[in-house]
C-alpha cells in the first residue's frame, strides 16, 4: 500500500511501522497512521511519540479499543464501507448453511454416507438485525429480498430503524437473530442470558459482529438443548482453545472471523487510505470518523 499511496499523492512520504515491536522509530513523525488488520491496538501510550498525529486510520468496521489508548485530539476513523456486503454475505451463508444442515452433509459426505432429511428454508422467517450501519443494513436487503420480514435495530429510533431500547420486545417474535454491531462498552454481552432466552423456540443467532456483544456460555447452554442454533464467526474467546466446548457445540456453525477478508478488501481499503490522505493535505475532513464511546 505504501508504495502505492506515494505513487497517487504528490508530496506524501511513507514510513512503516510494526508497532507490536512496542517501540517506535526516533523522531517518528506522521499525520496519518494507516493501520494493518488488527484485532488489537497498540499498546496505551504508544501513539504519543508519533509527532503531529492527526489522524488513525482502520481498516475494520469495529474500534473496540482503540478509543482508550488515542492520545488527545487525534481523530479515529473506521473501514465503514469495505466490507459490507463481503460481511453481509457470510452473514447470509452461515444462516442458510444453518437451515440447510449444510454442516451435516459435508459430514456424511466425508464418511460417505447417504444421509437424506428434512431442512428448513429461510423465506418467511422474522429476523432482527442489530446493528444499522454498514453490514446490519446490507444484511437485511438481502434477507428482505429473500422474503423475511426484518428489522433493523440501531442505538437510536428512527425512519426505518428501530431503537436499542425495542430489543427485548422483539427478540421475543425473532426467528433469526443477527448482531453487527460494532464492541462498545454498551455492546459487550449484549446478547446474555435473559436475551437468548427471550427468544423463541427454534431460532438462530448469527454473529458477524465480535465475540463478545455475545455471551458464549448462555449460548452454549441454549443450544445444547437443541433449542437454539448458531453461526458464528467470531466467538469469545477468539480463536478458542483447543478444548473449548465452542468447538463440538451441537448446532453450531464456526468460521474463522471470515466475514470481511473476501479477496478485494485490500484495494478498497488503499483506495480509502489515498482519498483520507488528499482530505488531509486539502484540509477537508476525513471519512468515517468515529464519534462514540471507548
Amino acid at each position: 500500500m505504501g508504495a502505492m499511496l506515494a505513487a497517487a499523492v504528490p508530496g506524501v512520504s511513507v514510513t512503516v511501522w510494526d508497532w507490536r515491536s512496542r517501540t517506535a522509530p526516533d523522531a517518528l513523525a506522521a499525520d496519518l497512521l494507516v493501520s494493518e488488520f488488527c484485532p488489537t491496538p497498540p499498546a496505551a501510550g504508544l501513539l504519543a511519540g508519533i509527532a503531529g498525529l492527526r489522524v488513525v486510520q482502520l481498516p475494520s468496521s469495529g474500534f473496540a479499543g482503540w478509543p482508550a489508548v488515542l492520545p488527545e485530539g487525534v481523530t479515529l476513523c473506521t473501514g465503514r464501507g469495505l466490507h459490507g456486503r463481503s460481511t453481509a454475505e457470510a452473514a447470509l451463508g452461515g444462516l442458510l448453511a444453518v437451515l440447510r444442515r449444510l454442516p451435516d452433509a459435508v459430514r456424511a459426505q466425508d464418511a460417505g454416507h447417504w444421509a437424506p432429511g428434512e431442512t428448513e428454508q429461510l423465506s418467511g422467517r422474522r429476523v432482527v438485525v442489530v446493528g444499522a450501519g454498514d453490514v446490519g443494513t446490507g444484511i437485511a436487503t438481502a434477507t428482505t429480498a429473500l422474503g423475511c420480514p426484518t428489522v433493523l435495530v440501531g442505538r437510536d429510533e428512527r425512519d426505518g430503524v428501530a431503537g436499542i431500547d425495542q430489543l427485548g420486545r422483539l427478540l421475543a417474535e425473532a426467528d433469526v437473530l443477527v448482531l453487527a454491531v460494532p464492541l462498545t462498552g454498551s455492546t459487550r454481552r449484549l446478547v446474555g442470558a435473559d436475551a437468548l432466552a427471550a427468544l423463541p423456540d427454534g431460532a438462530v443467532v448469527v454473529n458477524v459482529a465480535r465475540g463478545e456483544v455475545v455471551d458464549t456460555d448462555a449460548l452454549l447452554a441454549e443450544t445444547a438443548t437443541g433449542r437454539l442454533r448458531a453461526y458464528l464467526d467470531v466467538v469469545d474467546p477468539e480463536p478458542p482453545p483447543p478444548d473449548h466446548p465452542v468447538w463440538s457445540a451441537t448446532g453450531v456453525l464456526i468460521t474463522p472471523h471470515t466475514g470481511g477478508s473476501a479477496s478485494g478488501w485490500r484495494d478498497r481499503y488503499t483506495e480509502l487510505v489515498i482519498d483520507q490522505a488528499r482530505r488531509l493535505l486539502a484540509g477537508s475532513a476525513p471519512r468515517n470518523v468515529v464519534r462514540g464511546e471507548p
